[in-house]
This record gives C-alpha cells, sequence and structure tokens, in this order.
C-alpha cells in the first residue's frame, strides 16, 4: 500500500487520503441517476486498484443502485485485509419506491434506525465510520427531532460520525444547533464552484470536515470527454439528459478542459487530476470524492492525492474560466 497524505477529517479522530473512492456509478443500471450498465468485477477491482494505491476511505450511498452499491463495496472489501481496510462513509434520508425505481425517492429521516440497520446488513459492517443525510429532508421528522436522532446514533454506537449532504450555511446553523455537524458534503468543481463563497467558509469556522463531490463533474473534467462521447451516451446514462453534456454548454465545457491540458502537461498528470486538485486548492477541503468505474480511471486522477497547484495555475485557471465563461461561483482559491 503506497503512503499517500492523510488529512483530519473536521473534528473526528479520522485521517483520511485528500482522495478517495466515489461508488455511484457502480450502482449499476435501472434507477433515476445511473450512469448505464456497469460490471460488478470491474467495480470490485476498481476499488481494490485505490485501496492497494493508498486510498483509504469509500464513499457510497443506498440510493446508489437501490442498495447495489452498498453490496459491491462489501464484495470488496471481503477481499482487503483487515489492517488495510479503509473507512466506509455511506448516507442515509433518500426512500425508494420498491415498485418503481425510477421514481424521485423520498427525502426524509423517517425510520432512521430501520435505514440505517439496512446500511449495515448491506456493507456487512458492525459499526458506520461516517453517515450523512444525503439531502436535506422534505417531509417526516423536523430538522431539530431528524439532527437529534442522527446525533443519537453516534451515542448509541452504531456510527462514528455524522454529517450532511447538500446543506445551505441557513441549514448547516440550524443543525449546529443542536449537536455538532462533524462533515458537509457539498459539489465542487470548475463549473460549480458557489459553495466556496459560504458553505466552505462556514465549515472552517465550525471545524467542520468537508468532503466535495463531483470535483470532474462526473467525467466530464476529465480529459478524455468529448463531444461524440457525450452523443453516443446510452439513455440509461442520466448524463445523456443533463444541460452539461449537451449542445452549447458542453462545447464551452470541452474549451475549459483544453486549456487545462497545457497545465496538465507541465505537472506530467492527466487533466482530471488539475481538475481535482484545484478542488481541494480551496481553504477548509478538506478532501474529493472520485468515482472510478475501471481500474485503470483511478490511475487517472490518483496524482491528485498528493499534487499541489501554484500561484501560476492557479492564475491561468482563473483566466480559463473568466475566458469560457462557464459555470458559476469564484475563481480561484
Amino acid at each position: 500500500m503506497s503512503d499517500l497524505p492523510r488529512t483530519r477529517l473536521g473534528y473526528t479522530d479520522m485521517s483520511i487520503t485528500r482522495v478517495g473512492f466515489g461508488a455511484w456509478a457502480i450502482g449499476g443500471p435501472g434507477w433515476e441517476t445511473a450512469w448505464g450498465d456497469q460490471d460488478d468485477a470491474d467495480s470490485i477491482a476498481a476499488i481494490h486498484r485505490s485501496v492497494a494505491a493508498g486510498i483509504n476511505w469509500i464513499d457510497t450511498a443506498p440510493i446508489y443502485g437501490l442498495g447495489h452499491s452498498e453490496e459491491v463495496v462489501a464484495a470488496a472489501l471481503a477481499g482487503i485485509p483487515a489492517s488495510d481496510r479503509p473507512y466506509v462513509f455511506t448516507k442515509c434520508a433518500l426512500i425508494w419506491d420498491e415498485h418503481d425505481r425510477m421514481a424521485a425517492p423520498r427525502r426524509t429521516l423517517e425510520r432512521l434506525r430501520w435505514q440505517v440497520e439496512w446500511s449495515l446488513r448491506r456493507l456487512r459492517v458492525d459499526v458506520l465510520d461516517l453517515l450523512q443525510v444525503h439531502w436535506p429532508p422534505l417531509e417526516g421528522p423536523s430538522m431539530d427531532e431528524g439532527w437529534q436522532a442522527v446525533r443519537d446514533l453516534v451515542a448509541d454506537g452504531l456510527v462514528r460520525a455524522v454529517g450532511v449532504s447538500n446543506y445551505s450555511v441557513a441549514q448547516l446553523t440550524a443543525a449546529e444547533k443542536i449537536g455538532h455537524v462533524d462533515t458537509l458534503q457539498p459539489p465542487l468543481s470548475l463549473l460549480r464552484r458557489d459553495v466556496t463563497a459560504a458553505e466552505v467558509p462556514w465549515c472552517a469556522e465550525h471545524e467542520t470536515g468537508v468532503i466535495v463531490y463531483s470535483p470532474m463533474e462526473s467525467g466530464l473534467l476529465s480529459g478524455r470527454f468529448t463531444a461524440e462521447r457525450a452523443a453516443a451516451l446510452e439513455p440509461g446514462d442520466w448524463r445523456s439528459r443533463a444541460p452539461e453534456f449537451t449542445g452549447a454548454r458542453l462545447a464551452a465545457n470541452l474549451a475549459l478542459v483544453d486549456r487545462l491540458r497545457p497545465i496538465a502537461g507541465r505537472h506530467g498528470v492527466s487533466v482530471g487530476a488539475i481538475s481535482i486538485a484545484w478542488t481541494l486548492a480551496w481553504p477548509g477541503v478538506t478532501a474529493a470524492i472520485v468515482g472510478a468505474r475501471r481500474p485503470e480511471q483511478v490511475d487517472g486522477w490518483l496524482a491528485a492525492a498528493d499534487l499541489r497547484l501554484d500561484d501560476a495555475d492557479l492564475a491561468e485557471i482563473e483566466a480559463a474560466l473568466r475566458e469560457t465563461g462557464v459555470g458559476s461561483g469564484p475563481l480561484r482559491p
């Protein structure tokens, strides 16, 4: 196992690598935001490649494949010695319709222990290292009651730490009044930069760890995406319907990618690694979640785990963002 740099996750006792394995795409086909067909053997091999390289945490969720991603993660963990086991982070608060796999899930913290117990069974673990509320609930227990119930899981020994995902500063503040928010998982990429203006600074002030998702914007900023590939995405892949992957916005996004290639060349890394490293350059960001569907994809972004962009890099990226006009939010860490 390689020795990658680690950093403390908020106020928890966990030190994590600056990139972690994201298990969204390995959930397989046939649900609302699926990525299309996926071979479980490839998924397991990708997890094993990342752990062997030194990655020490995996981020999954029950909604990914309606339980299947957690099951695949469990299968991968079964082949890893206990001494090398990565931390396992999962989520709650999205409950799907068993009779309609394509329906949008309910956003609720009702039956919270039932939700958590099913994740424990699927993952085949006794304790979750981190449980995150996937989206702010829209029904069921109130914010106060719901977050208190989540915090109670720590006292009961079912989880080590608890956090939230996709919360605003107002929602974070409300939860913090009930009990500490250990982590926030927000979206952050060169195309989605808004959280750096408010949510990330709030977390830094409150010693809340920040693990950002989609730093390569679901492959779009990997350097390997093309207009032809976007046009060929299968209907079962949610990206085939996403605005950033079609029309003029796709063209502008790919123009940004081309502007990143010289920077990647100077560092001897992929464009994807540059995209990820840019998110890690923001003060207050602890780590980034990066997905892989095959082992070789891990090799493409692994360099981001210890890559530091300098002032010249950041200035060049700022100029590229300004000139292409893509995305929204602050332009430079």
